[in-house]
């Protein structure tokens, strides 16, 4: 069993990292304060390859892996989770449907321009009445000759109003859960994108709301089989919790290199905090459990590399370290002390942004429940 990084995989980790500490991290502070969508960032990320990581040289990826992806998201989330967010979601959740269910020209009119950063791609599954119950969905397709009408709202939809496209689920019959998947291009008749919400954290990534009225597309625009969407947005999700996981795994990083640090520097009764052994436990069980999220993260999307089943592992991955995210930056927080809770010190951004964490991609409850049913298939 070898553990230790591929050349490669260690290459891109460091070249993430450079370009986290330099471009990203500096003003994540000030992001967050405006809520400002760093457009610019996100471009400069898919001219660098970081986009194309998790997919083949074909349809204009890096011909990396699933491993590199993950580390990206981690060093990308580790200087600033809002970006962080937006990038998972433009790979795992927008461009991953494309590229595992899009024909040979839907891939040239849609996967190669998002690999490149010219626009983003975002993925409208989550509904007023149709959130951890995903196939409750309301939004309705219908089938006219050789096009959809398709009328319904999505709401929390990652990257949507930035997106040159938005893979969106919809029923094509009223009286069964028989979903289907559409390409919506941006600008199209019908659709408007909104992104007022008011959120607690990861407040520079865009969270949007879409509303679609009679929006009508060609029999071309369907992903894959025709009433097969459900099936896809759980394959879908499988792979999305890999980056979720990653990107938990830098948050909890970052809450870690924080707490060090603070703790090496502010002195209470004449003694460094890293003195006191109650916070030496503290750093203790945040750098193990640190360790443990990220190892189960690159297990399961190794796991996904070699083409095996990954489903219970990217489950475990995104509820351990999600989790682990909260626990490390509640943490930080306390270790912090009254500073922690100040606007001043990146760790109160920490616990606002880890506790998305904790309810996108399948909410910790809902992965828990994935993991008992692999238990009981596997009886």
């Amino acid at each position: 069993m070898n553990w230790d990084l591929t050349a490669d995989e260690q290459m891109i980790r460091d070249t993430v990292r450079d370009f986290a500490q330099e471009r990203v991290g500096p003003k994540a502070q000030e992001r967050d304060e405006t809520g400002e969508f760093p457009w610019d960032i996100m471009q400069e990320m898919g001219k660098l390859g970081f986009y194309g990581l998790p997919f083949p040289e074909e349809w204009g990826g890096s011909g990396g892996s699933t491993v590199s992806y993950a580390l990206a998201v981690e060093e990308i989330g580790r200087a600033d989770a809002s970006l962080g967010l937006g990038f998972a979601a433009h790979v795992s959740l927008g461009c991953s449907p494309l590229y595992l269910f899009g024909t040979a020209q839907q891939k040239e009119q849609y996967l190669l321009g998002a690999l490149r950063g010219d626009f983003l791609a975002a993925f409208g599954l989550t509904e007023p009445e149709a959130g951890s119950d995903a196939g409750g969905t309301k939004t309705f397709a219908e089938k006219d000759q050789d096009v959809y009408h398709i009328s319904g709202t999505k709401i929390f939809i990652t990257n949507a109003k930035h997106a040159g496209y938005i893979v969106v689920t919809a029923r094509t019959e009223r009286s069964q859960r028989h979903i289907s998947s559409f390409i919506i291009p941006q600008g199209i008749e019908g659709l408007q994108i909104t992104a007022n919400y008011k959120k607690m954290g990861m407040r520079s990534s865009e969270t949007c709301e879409i509303f679609m009225d009679n929006v009508t597309i060609p029999q071309e625009n369907v992903l894959g089989e025709p009433s097969k969407g459900f099936h896809q947005f759980l394959d879908i999700l499988d792979g999305g919790r890999i980056s979720i996981g990653a990107l938990s795994v830098g948050v909890a990083q970052a809450s870690l290199d924080a707490s060090l640090n603070y703790s090496r520097q502010r002195k209470q009764f004449g003694k460094t905090l890293n003195q006191f052994q109650a916070i030496q436990f503290k750093l203790a069980d945040m750098a193990m459990e640190v360790e443990l999220a990220r190892l189960m993260v690159l297990k399961a999307a190794w796991l996904k590399d070699q083409h095996r089943p990954f489903a219970q592992e990217a489950a475990m991955a995104k509820l351990f370290a999600s989790e682990t995210a909260m626990r490390s930056a509640s943490q930080a927080v306390q270790i912090h002390g009254g500073a922690g809770y100040m606007h001043d010190f990146p760790v109160e951004r920490f616990m606002r942004d880890a506790k998305l964490l904790e309810i996108g991609e399948g909410t910790s409850e809902i992965q828990r429940m994935v993991i008992a049913r692999h238990l009981e298939a596997q009886d």
